[in-house]
């Protein structure tokens, strides 16, 4: 998945794409976040976006089939091929006119913005051919139909369910039913369910009873309203003083007792590496019966409320319960400086606990001013080899082979300024963008703007330690 940006912040046109692991690091204020928060909003909102759109549909003879004859066939492979493209353009676009309100900012902001996505669609008849679902569509009490695969000659068969009479429903809503749902299915093979760490994750932690957005604007508006106004009118507005990213962060910590009444795969079939997360807490959380949440170090009887619990305690809390409760293979979890309020070792260990979710099948996306999880990942990287001194110092120093990574897996971003190519442009120009950095198997990733601050402290120290008078 590659995703295109123009005109996003400060960020005057950029591209990355999605690795298991994502990297996107660079000073502060050079667009890393807007990256993530852009990718986020995406893949949050396109189910709801492919309901707006009104091309690639299908036909209304299919339709019409359909509500006649009880059922209609069709060509899975030769509408997913003719379509696809055009469907996610339209989404892309639909999710650009919608920027303002994900970022909660003025319109203005995002008069000449423009976000793309592109999809190997080369994969894609393949992909179709092995698809194996049935789906029933309607409400949730009484379904309408029911649209299924079959696989020996790549159809779609769409089935209405009890006699036409009984579906008392409009053609055109029929279609809009079908349509969505036969697009959800395509695309949700390449767009991953997705999490986000924003960085008031901390604030969240100890506020997450307070926070309650709906409840807030309801109250603020019913101040600044006339008398004579219902306030029952007031809920039914849209209100968005927060992006959406934070609104989805604070949202999953609010609701943390559901969220803990359920089991990630993690915890079902990996607990290790819980335990890799519980080492950088040092301990772990727990939802008591009365629904309070407390964190309980290890080996200490202590029972802390997040008030009283570290910043770091407070600053993993959600990613926790995610790992924990919510985690499913094929998500993407987006984290924005997981570096908060950990002391460098913890950063190390970090690192090591994204090789492993990697591993496993959760894909990572972090922004980063963090030098020690950078060069964990390339510790991780160079050990990944076959080789007998390097599996000796692997085990020296403690590192699973399930922490080890292949570079193939690790795409890496500096955001900085940098000549490049304007599209519409025909001279190159300086302006921020995001860099790919370079990956090797026996060195890593290279992070020059790490390095130069690194190497700068080195010389200003040596001159002081040797009297350097130049």
């Amino acid at each position: 998945m590659k995703i295109r940006l123009k005109n996003f912040g400060i960020l005057k046109q950029a591209e990355f794409e999605l690795g298991d692991i994502t990297i996107i690091c660079g000073e502060n204020n050079t667009g890393k976040t807007y990256a993530a928060y852009a990718l986020f909003g995406f893949l949050s909102t396109w189910r709801r976006n492919i309901d707006l759109i009104k091309s690639a549909r299908i036909s209304e003879k299919a339709i019409k089939n359909l509500l006649n004859d009880g059922t209609v066939q069709i060509d899975f492979v030769e509408y997913v091929v003719k379509n696809a493209e055009a469907i996610l353009a339209k989404i892309c676009k639909v999710y650009t006119q919608s920027l303002s309100e994900i970022f909660a900012a003025p319109k203005d902001r995002f008069q000449d913005s423009r976000f793309q996505i592109s999809l190997n669609l080369d994969t894609l008849p393949e992909t179709v051919r092995s698809m194996s679902f049935k789906i029933k569509v309607g409400s949730q009490n009484r379904p309408f139909f029911a649209i299924s695969t079959m696989k020996r000659n790549a159809q779609l068969e769409i089935s209405l369910l009890g006699e036409k009479q009984e579906v008392n429903i409009s053609e055109s809503r029929v279609r809009r039913l079908i349509n969505y749902t036969v697009n959800k299915i395509i695309f949700e093979k390449f767009f991953p369910d997705t999490y986000i760490a924003s960085t008031e994750r901390t604030g969240a932690a100890i506020f997450r009873k307070e926070l309650d957005f709906a409840r807030n604007r309801l109250l603020k508006e019913m101040s600044r309203a006339d008398d004579d106004v219902d306030p029952r009118d007031l809920l039914f507005r849209s209100y968005q003083d927060y992006a959406l990213p934070v609104e989805k962060n604070v949202e999953f910590t609010r609701n943390l007792g559901k969220v803990a009444k359920h089991k990630s795969f993690l915890l079902e079939e990996y607990p290790g590496v819980l335990e890799k997360f519980a080492e950088i807490i040092g301990g772990f959380y727990k939802v008591d019966r009365s629904g309070e949440l407390r964190f309980h170090p290890k080996g200490k009887r202590l029972r802390l409320t997040m008030g009283e619990s570290s910043s770091s305690v407070r600053s993993m809390l959600d990613i926790g319960f995610y790992l924990r409760h919510a985690a499913e293979v094929g998500d993407l979890l987006i984290i924005d400086e997981p570096e908060l309020n950990l002391h460098p070792e913890n950063q190390r260990r970090i690192a090591r606990l994204f090789a492993s979710l990697a591993n496993l099948g959760v894909k990572i996306l972090i922004t980063t001013h963090s030098d020690y999880i950078v060069k964990e990942l390339n510790t991780l990287i160079m050990l990944n080899h076959d080789e007998p001194h390097l599996k000796r110092i692997a085990k020296a120093e403690g590192y699973a082979s399930s922490e080890l990574i292949d570079p193939k897996k690790i795409k890496a971003y500096v955001a900085e300024e940098a000549l490049i190519q304007i599209e519409g442009n025909k001279k190159k120009s300086r302006c921020h963008t995001l860099v790919e950095a370079d990956i090797s198997p026996q060195l890593g990733i290279e992070v020059q703007s790490f390095d130069r601050t690194i190497n700068k402290m080195n010389e200003i120290q040596e001159s002081i330690i040797w009297r350097d008078e130049k």
